[in-house]
């Protein structure tokens, strides 16, 4: 489980069988008081990997700076570079996320259309107000 904030906007890219894969890199901090009583600060990121309905998701909703609670599985994976030299990675195969903190603010419509929420306007429905209902 993890808190943390996207360090930058999710790469998403396809494989074979058109799976969509997402994946995020996320920063998490520590504050702590240093024998000297100076506050410090420690920050590790890690790669989350979100796999097709929450790739969607994290495409549609996840940008960098959007704050992130994160449960899910470490796996790592080694292989050789170009040059043969061996690399490691490991990341999060995420199980579940969920955007914390307050959401974005919307952006206002350029089209000259009326705002729903302003006095007077009275905003649009399929339901009946004036209906008479049974309770």
């Amino acid at each position: 489980m993890l808190i943390g904030n996207a360090g930058k906007d999710p790469e998403v890219r396809y494989l074979e069988g058109n799976a969509k894969v997402a994946t995020i890199r996320l920063a998490t901090s520590e504050r702590y008081r240093d024998k000297d009583g100076n506050v410090r600060e420690t920050t590790e990121w890690h790669t989350v990997v979100t796999w097709r309905a929450m790739a969607d998701f994290v495409e549609k909703y996840v940008r960098k700076g959007s704050q992130l609670y994160v449960e899910g599985r470490l796996r790592s994976r080694t292989w050789n570079d170009r040059t043969g030299n061996p690399r490691y990675s490991t990341e999060i195969h995420a199980d579940n996320l969920q955007l914390l903190g307050r959401p974005e603010p919307q952006q206002k419509p350029d089209n000259g259309a009326r705002d729903a929420q302003a006095p007077g306007n009275k905003p649009e429905t399929d339901i009946d107000i004036d209906d008479d209902l049974p309770f």
